[in-house]
Order: structure tokens, then sequence, then C-alpha cells
């Protein structure tokens, strides 16, 4: 068979793709959610699962996806109906592509407010405004700042044209320039951090929290977190790995890139939460403090610390460039599948889309101001939105992927395309496919409903 050439273009080399496909996975979910996740659910214990769940069902359906996007060489979409035609099956499979372009679309709106309000706290600690600041002020600060539409729009606004900008520059001057400027920025900031958390007083404490295992906190919630949360931190199930997958140089080895990837994206959290909890347990604060661990219990922990403003400032800087690497990935896929099958020029289906998300995010951040009494099933707007991807579209994408890479597409592709130089190593990854990873998905997609 000839091999197939995306039209986007590929990746320079395979170090480029798994440091695209890092930034893809590496975002707030490593260094906002995983800190305070692993805070909630009882340390060493937890990561411990969270780390056995990235090698059982991450990296499997990581490789799955990776190999249908080289394979096809197109966007999600099209990638799967033409490999299931390929395959003797039915072109409906290219549901699923659908389905992970428009979570990445709905992610994509109340993604960027998150990420307007770090632009917000950059601004601040950077300005010193948040020096000294109790925690009873921190709370009202960030209540005031979730009140304020304007303020909200702005930076959402600003984020949007940020991500834009860089996608419409395409695979090479976009997506690839951006990667190798701002990835190695992202890991400068985060290991300079990683060494101001040893300096502190709360180091050893820190440590021993994240590595000290105590299985009687272990709770079955708590393993369905982990389950959940090794999926999601590796952009699977949204398709912007099949769509990174298919500029993957088809000379790089699929296997060996994928856990590069899984290892530099778990590195991340890793290293986040030793750089995060030190500073905690050196104020005395709550470990366990949920989602406002990163904008009310840092603050005050920053604005309190010697050298804390110019720290404060790198970390939220960090938080900024992961939220934007992870960010791109959103777009990506349905900025392609535009390209391919409507025809449209790349900056013009860019710039569409941007403004379609925008106009999504308005509703998100309204759910916190002027839309707070709109309500979806119980849940604002934002809420509803974060909840519909994270428990039920991402979920499903992900078992159906595991169940057409390991039931659908011929043995003969995947054997080809992945090229495991072990056959034991293949068989493995094909009976996790085709069992474990479904299974385990599936049971936290049930659980979770």
């Amino acid at each position: 068979m000839q091999e197939k050439k995306s039209i986007h273009g590929s990746w320079a080399s395979r170090w480029i793709f798994i440091l695209a496909a890092t930034g893809s996975a590496v975002g707030l979910g490593n260094i906002w959610k995983f800190p305070y996740i692993t805070g909630e659910n009882g340390g060493g214990a937890f990561v411990l699962v969270y780390l056995i769940c990235i090698a059982l069902v991450g990296i499997p359906i990581m490789i799955a996806e990776v190999f249908i996007g080289r394979r096809a060489r197109q966007s999600p979409i099209n990638a799967l109906m033409d490999l299931a035609e390929e395959s003797g099956s039915s072109k409906r499979w290219g549901a699923i592509g659908f389905m992970g372009m428009l979570s990445g679309v709905l992610i994509f709106s109340f993604y960027s407010v998150v990420a307007g309000w770090v632009l917000q706290y950059i601004y601040s600690t950077a300005t010193g405004a948040l020096n000294g600041v109790s925690s009873e002020q921190a709370g009202n600060l960030f209540n005031e700042l979730l009140a304020d539409p304007t303020t909200l729009l702005m930076w959402h606004t600003i984020f949007t044209i940020m991500v834009v900008v860089v996608v419409i520059g395409g695979v090479n001057a976009g997506l690839e320039r951006a990667t190798r400027i701002m990835m190695p920025a992202l890991f400068i900031l985060l290991f300079v951090l990683f060494g101001y958390g040893m300096s502190t007083d709360g180091f050893a404490a820190g440590w021993s929290f994240m590595f000290d295992f105590d299985f009687g906190k272990l709770t079955w919630d708590a393993v369905l977190v982990a389950v959940g949360h090794s999926f999601f931190t590796l952009s699977l199930g949204m398709g912007s790995i099949m769509a990174y997958g298919s500029y993957m140089p088809k000379r790089a080895s699929i296997g060996s890139t994928v856990l590069a990837i899984g290892f530099l994206d778990t590195l991340v959290a890793l290293v986040a939460g030793l750089a995060i909890f030190p500073i905690i347990f050196s104020n005395g604060m709550d470990p366990a403090a949920g989602p406002g661990l990163m904008f009310i219990s840092l603050p005050v922990a920053f604005g309190q610390m010697a050298g804390g403003q110019f720290f404060g400032t790198l970390f939220f800087i960090l938080i900024g460039v992961a939220a934007w690497t992870s960010a791109i990935s959103l777009l990506e896929p349905t900025v392609a599948y535009l390209v391919e099958r409507v025809g449209m020029k790349r900056s013009s289906a860019t710039i569409a889309l941007g403004v379609v998300v925008w106009a999504m995010g308005i509703l998100c951040l309204g759910s916190f101001n002027f839309m707070s009494d709109v309500s979806l099933f119980g849940k604002n707007v934002f809420d509803f939105l974060d909840y519909i991807t994270a428990n039920i579209m991402l979920p499903l994408g992900g078992i159906l992927v595991a169940v057409f890479a390991g039931w659908v597409v011929k043995q003969k592709f995947s054997t080809d395309e992945i090229n495991l130089k072990s056959e034991a190593l293949f068989k493995l990854w094909l009976f996790v496919v085709k069992f474990i990873a479904p299974v385990a998905v599936g049971v936290v997609f049930v659980l979770n409903l």
C-alpha cells in the first residue's frame, strides 16, 4: 500500500511530536487538578493507583489513537471512516471522531474561562496585588473576579486569540513553532518552582504526603477518580492525539513514543505536586483544599513567603503556558476537518471556529454572574459542560476507540503501524485494548453517571 500523506504537513521529528503531544496532555489537569485530587484522596496510595491506571488504561488507548491517526493521515472523523472502510466495516465509526471533536470544542469553551482566571492571576501576582493577603481576602478576591463579567470576558477573549493565532499558522509555522518555544519554557519554569519547593520547610512533609502509602485512606471513590484522571490527563477521547498522530513521521516508533509522552505527562504531574505541597505545608494550609488550592490557598502562601511575588508570578505563568499548549490541541482536530471536508482555508476555518468557541465561552463565564440563575439539569452552563464532557463524552469516546482498534480494525493494519519489536508485547497491547481498557473505563463511566 502506498503511504498516505497529510495535506496539513507533518512534524519535523519524533521529538517534536513527543513535545507537541505532551503539550496537549499537560494542562490544567496536571498542574491544577492532579495536586488537589491527590490531596483529597489520601496522597501516596492514590498516586500509586494513578500510575497503574496510566499504564493499563492511558498508554494502550493512546497507542490506539496515534496509530489510527498515522495510518489514515486525516482528521479524526475521516481517519476513522477510512480505516473502517479499509477493514470492511461501516463508515459510521466516524461518529467517534465527531463526538471527540465536539468534546474538544465544548471543553475549550469553559477551559478558556479558567485560563482567563490564570491570566488575571499572572497580572495580580506580578503587580503585587496579592502580597500579604489573608485566606479570607484571597477568597474574596477570587469571588469578586467570578462576579465581574467584564474582566472575565477580557481575559477569555485574550486567551482565545492567543490560541487562534497559533492554530492559524498550521502544523509547522504554528503548532510546531509554538511547541519548540513553549514546552522547554514549561519544563524550565516547573523545575525552577520545584527547586523553590525543595528550599522550603515543608518539602519533607510534601514528599511524605505524595509518596507515603496509607491504603487506609484509599476509598473506592478514590480508585475511580484515579482511573478517570489517568485517562483524561493524556487528552484521550477528544481527537487531539489522533490528529497529532496523523502528522507523526512514519519512521518513528509509536510504542516508545507514546511511552515517552506518558512518562513526561506523569513527571509534570508529580513534580507539580512536589512544587505545590511543600509551599502548602510550609504555611500550615490544608492540602485537601480542593479546586480552591490554586486560586485561594497558593496566592496566600506566595503572598506571605520571601520571594513569593516572583515565584508566584512564575507559577501562574507556568499554568498559563500549560493551558495554552492544551487548548491549541482542542481546536486542531476540528480545524483540520473543516479544511479537509469543507475545503475552507485554514485561516478561515480557525477564525470561524474561534468565534464559535468564544461565544460559547461567554455563556460559561456568565454562569458565575449574569447567567447564574440559568440551569441545565440542575447545573449552571459551566458545570454542565464540564460534567457531560468529563463524565460522558470522553470516557464513551475512549471505550469506542479501544473497541474500534481492538475489534474492528484489521489486525494486519495495527501490527504494521505499531510495529512493536516483540510479538508478545503486541499481543499484550491487543489484549489490554480489547478487554481491560474498555472494562476499566466502562466501570468509571457507569459509576460516574
